[in-house]
Order: C-alpha cells, then sequence, then structure tokens
C-alpha cells in the first residue's frame, strides 16, 4: 500500500487536473456555441444553392465548364478536414482511420492528399503519404477569405488535369453528442437528375450564364461548409471529452481519498499496536 504522502500527492495532482478540464471545457462550450451559430446561418445558404444548380444543370451542356465535365478516374485527392490540437475524444483518429481505409483501397500511389489541420498533416507525413499541401493555424481566427483560399488550391489542381476527382472527408455536426464522418465528391459536380416539369421558371440571365456563376461560388461555399461543420464537430468532442474527464476524476478523487483513509487508520492502528506492545513489554 502506497504512504500517505504519495497519496496525498496524488489526489493534489488530479484536483489540479480537473481543475484544467473544468475551464477546456467551458472554453469549448462557448466556441461550439459561436460555431454553432455560423453553421446553422450558413446550412440554408448551401442547400438553396445546391437546389437552383441541381435544377439548371439538366439543360445546360456539362462541357461548357471543366468543373462540371467528368473523366476517367485514374488519380484522387483526398480532402482531410482535422484539427490542430487534440483532447477531443475520437474526433481526429475516426476521420484519419476512414481516410487511410479509403485511401489504401485505391493505393496511395493513386492518391493525393491535402491536409487541413495539423493532426492530418502530422498522421499522413509519418506514413509517407504523397501530401500535395497542408493548411493548419487558422481555426482560431476563421474566415470565408480562408476557406476560399483552400478552396483555390484545391480547385486548381482538379484543373490541371493532376487529378480526376476530389473527395472530402470531415466530421459532420448532428448534435453535441454525435458528430457525423462523411465522404463527399467535391469535384466534378454532379447531381441527380431532378423532375421540373411540375414547374415553369424564367431565369435572367440566361441558364448558361447563371450555371458559369454560380458554380465557383457554389464551391467556395461547400469548403467553407466544411470547415464549419468540422470546427463546430470539433468544440462538441473536445467540449464532451472535457466534461467526460472531469467526471472521472471525480471518481478518482473519491477512490483515492478512500485509498488514504484506509492507509492512515492502518498507520495508526499499527501505532497503537506498537505503544501497547511496547507498555507490556515494560510491564513484563
Amino acid at each position: 500500500m502506497a504512504n500517505l504522502k504519495d497519496i496525498r500527492d496524488r489526489i493534489k495532482s488530479v484536483k489540479s487536473i480537473q481543475k484544467v478540464t473544468k475551464a477546456m471545457k467551458m472554453v469549448a462550450a462557448a466556441k461550439m456555441r459561436r460555431a454553432q451559430e455560423n453553421m446553422e446561418q450558413a446550412r440554408p445558404y448551401t442547400h438553396r444553392l445546391t437546389e437552383v444548380i441541381q435544377h439548371l444543370l439538366p439543360d445546360v451542356d456539362r462541357n461548357m465548364l471543366p468543373l462540371l465535365s467528368s473523366r476517367e478516374v485514374k488519380r484522387v485527392a483526398y480532402v482531410v478536414v482535422t484539427s490542430d490540437r487534440g483532447l477531443a475524444g475520437s474526433f481526429n483518429t475516426s476521420v484519419l482511420r476512414k481516410a487511410h481505409n479509403e485511401i489504401d483501397e485505391l493505393g496511395k500511389e493513386n492518391v493525393d492528399i491535402y491536409c487541413v489541420g495539423k493532426k492530418a498533416r502530422d498522421y499522413f507525413i509519418v506514413r509517407e503519404y504523397n501530401i500535395i499541401d497542408s493548411f493548419f493555424d487558422f481555426w482560431g481566427d476563421l474566415n470565408f477569405d480562408q476557406s476560399m483560399k483552400i478552396g483555390s488550391a484545391i480547385i486548381e489542381h482538379f484543373l490541371d488535369g493532376s487529378v480526376d476527382e476530389i473527395r472530402v472527408v470531415y466530421n459532420q455536426f448532428v448534435n453535441v453528442a454525435t458528430q457525423m464522418i462523411l465522404t463527399e465528391k467535391l469535384l466534378p459536380i454532379e447531381y441527380e437528375t431532378v423532375d421540373t416539369q411540375s414547374t415553369d421558371h424564367l431565369y435572367e440571365p440566361s441558364k448558361r450564364k447563371i450555371v458559369k456563376s454560380l458554380i465557383p461560388r457554389h464551391l467556395n461555399v461547400q469548403v467553407w461548409k466544411y470547415l464549419l461543420e468540422s470546427y463546430a464537430s470539433e468544440q462538441a468532442a473536445r467540449m464532451v471529452a472535457m466534461e467526460n474527464a472531469t467526471s472521472n476524476s471525480e471518481e478518482m478523487i473519491k477512490n483515492l481519498t478512500l485509498e488514504f483513509n484506509k492507509a492512515r487508520q492502518a498507520a495508526i492502528t499499527t501505532e497503537m499496536l506498537e505503544i501497547v506492545s511496547g507498555a507490556e513489554a515494560l510491564k513484563g
């Protein structure tokens, strides 16, 4: 059994860690609320823009824009969205595991990787995958300009013919306790044909011009969506992880306190026995 000083030091250490986890939980909760507000504001615009393009694509020549033309898929680029920091439960490991498995199915020699977040960069560098570019140290000041910068680099890689398809692996925010890992095709843009016969829309200017104008904007908004969803998911995962850590530390403190009391009682009992034994010895 550990001595009293060791147990007392462990209790003190666990209490110090508990204060840190409580503070991190509150910080993550505040960041998550702001991130969730931004994400929920962007969702309607993203969905509506997608619907408009979906209705227009069947009526235009897809060859008019390279972003719309499908190719034989020989090489694929993966955009893996993670965080810069850990302490968020399985937030990063789940995304990296899914991306790793999908890339290995295609063959790592046939895949280019764009890493968004330090965790993705560090993971794939160690395993010697083909990383084209990485983006990090921007989450604290996340803005639309940053998403446009990332999107431009990715889109240019597709337009110059380096890859034939671009996929994105990220966490979609469902609620505080749940984040869904998704893989979405970013390029080339493909939508299922929808029935547009029930309504008659008039478009001004022409559908061709509208599509040419909306497609670049749509891609920037999609990248912005991935970043917002991932950031909100990260903060939610970190808040839950820190709450669990705080609860576990409370349980650990209870167990250590019980162990401390048992050790102290054993020490007192031993001392009393020694005193009684000594007194009996003196009497003899």
